[in-house]
């Protein structure tokens, strides 16, 4: 299995031997199942499909979600996510994902929705640096000129502006595993990740590391 899906539980800090102080997040990794294999001959790619088992169930499950569950015999679960295995894996519906699949010292991906930060400006949202704030300025944090007059008449796509900022896909790249903890199921991993806590994170082996 390459990956995990969990929730974050927060940032804490580790104490090495030599007393150097590490920054964590605290990863609630699985317990996961697997829902479905997916295989060349019926949908084309060999994946799996895990959803993670939480301490409340779901409830309010819609049919078609009631019965793709049933189908696997797993109970229903808020969040699942889709991982590539090879058309060899032995993986099946039913069976369970823990985080003792990583080890210490091993690096991975983290993929998560970042924090809302609603619709912000351009100083806030682009790094813009925004005008002077004295001698009688009226120029603080507006954008400025966002193209010519006479050609070409248009603001060009692309241009950075003001928006909605955050609530994002964002990825992670490259996180050491400092610690695992395979009884309560959780992963310290190094530095920050995405989202606010509770949020479901995709845990998976980095590529390139």
């Amino acid at each position: 299995m390459e990956g995990i899906l969990g929730k974050k539980l927060g940032m804490t800090q580790i104490y090495t031997e030599k007393g150097l102080a590490i920054p964590v997040t605290v990863v609630k990794a699985g317990p996961c199942l697997v829902v479905q294999r997916k295989t060349v001959g019926n949908d084309g790619y060999e994946a799996v499909q895990i959803g993670l088992v939480e301490d409340r169930p779901q409830k309010h499950v819609g049919k078609p979600r009631t019965g793709h569950f049933a189908k696997a015999g797993v109970p229903p679960v808020r969040e699942v996510v889709e991982f590539k295995i090879g058309a060899d894996d032995a993986a099946k519906a039913g069976d369970e994902v823990k985080a003792s699949i990583f080890t210490e010292n091993e690096y991975v991906d983290v993929v998560g929705t970042s924090k809302g930060k609603g619709f912000q400006g351009v100083i806030k949202r682009h790094g813009f640096g925004g005008g002077r704030a004295t001698h009688g300025s009226m120029f603080h944090r507006a954008p400025g000129s966002i193209g010519s007059s006479a050609f070409p008449s248009r603001v060009f796509a692309g241009m950075r502006a003001p928006g909605r900022m955050g609530g994002e896909r964002v990825t992670v790249k490259n996180l050491q595993v400092v610690k695992v903890d395979p009884e309560q199921n959780l992963l310290y991993l190094r530095g920050a990740v995405p989202g606010a806590k509770n949020g479901y994170l995709t845990i998976k082996r980095a590529k390139r590391g």
